[in-house]
């Protein structure tokens, strides 16, 4: 496994095409004293998408083709990320750049077990915990319901949810405007509910935090408080990853960036440094 730490940019110009590295072990890996806490070894994802043929007809034809061996004609494959490799060690915040389709959000999916590859190896040390804007929360609960049920679903115990409870609404300033956190969740704007879920997400130190574009909601306050809570899990031994679309938030968030294009990795190195290249190719794009 190549070294791919903050102290060097390593850029690829086109994808890899090399036999995957030997798999990095313990703290031995990468440079003396680095604990890797995730290893992503060679990965390809692979999307089978039904076109607009693929949904037509009845159940009973649909089923009639699983039983004949027949696959669907509309069938097509997309080529998500193809032979990506880079290694993430305790106490790093990494940024994850790139245009749309670049295969950002997928990457996160897949390190927190929700994808499957389609070759290559993802290697994790603890339970990575994805972070989005759709995270599945229950519209018909209360939010004060969903801060109770979503901190038991990341194992705190009824004691511990008690004690960070008021804590998690007031970061997430649901209330600043009344007493949102007692209506259902299906009364709450976008944002609002966006907010919550970083609040919840948030209470608890993580192994591996994957969070994907969670930080583009809310005002520049709570933008704020965001960006100093990820600093705080960093602190406690945590590892960070942050897939953004605003560049300022991958600066003041994350020192280290990996710039992802068309499935592969382009540059992988100091945030001021990836963000500047990334910044200069859209430029030359325009």
């Amino acid at each position: 496994m190549a070294d791919t730490s903050t102290s060097d940019v390593n850029v690829a110009a086109a994808p890899a095409t090399a036999e995957p590295a030997a798999k990095p072990s313990g703290a031995s890996a990468g440079r003396p004293g680095r604990v890797p806490t995730v290893i992503v070894d060679d990965v390809h994802i692979i999307y089978k998408i039904y076109g607009a043929g693929a949904g037509r007809g009845s159940a009973t034809s649909a089923l009639s083709r699983i039983v004949k061996r027949k696959a669907s004609p509309a069938l097509s494959e997309v080529h998500a990320v193809k032979g990506i490799s880079f290694t993430a060690y305790k106490g790093e915040a990494i940024g994850l750049i790139g245009s749309n389709g670049s295969g950002k959000s997928t990457t996160l999916s897949a390190v927190a077990g929700l994808l499957p590859t389609a070759s290559g190896s993802i290697y994790t040390d603890g339970q990575p915990s994805l972070l989005g804007v759709n995270a599945a929360m229950m519209n018909d609960l209360t939010g004060e319901r969903n801060v109770v049920l979503g901190c038991l679903a990341m194992g705190m115990s009824h004691a511990e949810v008690r004690e960070k409870y008021q804590g998690i609404v007031d970061f997430s300033g649901i209330n600043e405007r009344g007493d949102f956190i007692s209506l259902p969740m299906r009364t709450y704007s976008s944002g609002m509910a966006a907010r919550l879920r970083f609040s919840i997400a948030a209470a608890k130190t993580h192994d591996v935090l994957l969070i994907d574009e969670a930080l583009a909601t809310g005002d520049t306050a709570f933008q704020k408080r965001s960006e100093d809570r990820i600093r705080e899990l960093r602190k406690e031994a945590g590892t960070v990853f942050l897939v953004s679309h605003n560049n300022n938030s991958i600066r003041d968030t994350c020192d280290r960036t990996i710039w992802l294009e068309s499935g592969v990795i382009n540059a992988d190195g100091p945030t001021d440094e990836i963000v500047k290249m990334y910044e200069d190719y859209m430029k030359g794009r325009k």
